[in-house]
């Protein structure tokens, strides 16, 4: 039978609700936990592809291939894991259990505030900047949430001050345990200043130049440039778009292959720009502007500097959908007037045009692409085929 009126129904008790805020919290951990495992084998395991990656607006690696994902120097989701122990640590510092009580409603109210307002922030920003979502992130974003609408649940039902009241002992309670406030937040400090120092920019994509090894370099019959191998056992030919994550992961890993089988591989390059305006495979606006830095890359190859600029257009970022052709002169050593006319010369254009039909008689649809035998192998190469080089 029901109560008769609302003041004889009683609220669990204190270590219920904290217990909901604690496993809430540990949740967070775990998640942000597997987002910095994912984060990381997303720049460096050319196998790997999240199982969340479902879509192009549902997809976990492109968040994390986002320059977004990484702040001061840590990624994103480390953040996460470093925020919910710094919520863990508060809660047991806070909960008296024999008392069933917690002392400092204000400063996990504040938390669970905190953090409301980040997922927010990432969530605007996977909006409008980088155009795609992470689901195991929406699943961060509902946990911050629960954690502020539990912990002001606690506040109303347990705590009957007003919030100056509660706020001033808050401050009290804290100035009267500084020493033990320390030992328990130090650690956590600690770490937050080790990872800064010593994780290393593993998103940053680079060739490892071993001893400073200096490819052999040149050009196909078909004017492709090649490096590696003069007399190569393994001849692997890319279809590239500057602009694709995954091109630049694959190059930079075959790059720092061949630098370490320099007598064993060769790298052929050929363009296939995602970019509606140069290929008629695409329908739609996936990668504007990737066509014209095909264009500047190959007349990079006929002043013989393509392999220098080709590293450099795999890290470039357009500024509000520009090109800024100055920038790439200066950086490249090409001549700013030469690049900027040579690039419309019908020479150049049926050069992209040629590689991207070859691509196209090939069945080729995305990228990046590898011709390897005459078998076209996409997204990446199989383990056996490089394996087979190693030993």
């Amino acid at each position: 039978m029901l109560p008769k009126n609302s003041d004889e129904i009683k609220p669990f008790a204190i270590s219920v609700y904290f217990g909901v805020v604690l496993i809430l919290t540990l949740c967070g951990m775990l998640v942000s936990g597997y987002l910095s495992v994912s984060h990381y084998r997303v720049y460096t395991d050319i196998d790997y592809s999240s199982f969340c990656a479902i879509s192009k607006a549902i997809n976990c690696d492109t968040i994390s291939q986002s320059p977004y994902s990484i702040f001061l120097g840590i990624p994103v989701p480390i953040w996460g894991v470093l925020g919910y122990v710094l919520m863990l640590i508060t809660l047991l510092f806070s909960f008296n259990i024999r008392a069933e009580k917690i002392k400092i409603f204000p400063t996990l109210f504040s938390i669970g505030v905190i953090f409301s307002i980040i997922s927010i922030f990432l969530g605007i920003l996977s909006a409008v900047k980088i155009h795609a979502y992470c689901m195991m992130c929406l699943v961060t974003y509902g946990i911050n949430f629960m954690l502020l609408y539990m912990t002001w649940l606690i506040k109303q039902r347990f705590e009957k001050k007003n919030w100056k009241t509660a706020i001033t002992e808050n401050i009290a309670f804290w100035k009267s345990c500084k020493s033990r406030a320390f030992k328990y937040y130090s650690p956590l400090i600690a770490f937050t200043i080790m990872i800064m120092v010593f994780i290393p920019d593993y998103w940053n994509l680079t060739y490892t130049n071993p001893g400073k090894q200096i490819f052999n370099s040149g050009f196909t019959e078909d004017g492709d440039p090649w490096i590696g191998a003069k007399n190569p056992e393994l001849i692997i030919t890319e279809y590239s778009d500057y602009m694709c994550f995954q091109c630049k992961k694959m190059h930079f890993f075959l790059k720092n292959l061949i630098a370490r089988h320099p007598e064993k591989i060769r790298l052929v390059h050929k363009h296939f720009p995602m970019d509606q305006r140069f290929n008629p495979l695409v329908k739609g606006d996936l990668h504007p502007g990737s066509g014209f830095l095909s264009l500047i890359a190959i007349y990079a190859a006929r002043e013989n500097k393509f392999w220098e600029l080709n590293d450099f257009l795999y890290h470039y970022n357009m500024s509000k959908g520009t090109i800024d052709l100055r920038k790439i002169s200066q950086k490249s050593g090409l001549d700013f007037v030469k690049l900027k006319t040579s690039i419309h010369e019908s020479e150049i254009k049926q050069k992209l045009q040629k590689d991207i039909l070859s691509g196209l008689r090939r069945h080729i649809f995305a990228t990046p692409s590898y011709v390897i035998n005459n078998k076209v192998f996409t997204g990446q190469i199989p383990s056996d085929i490089l394996n087979s080089v190693r030993k």
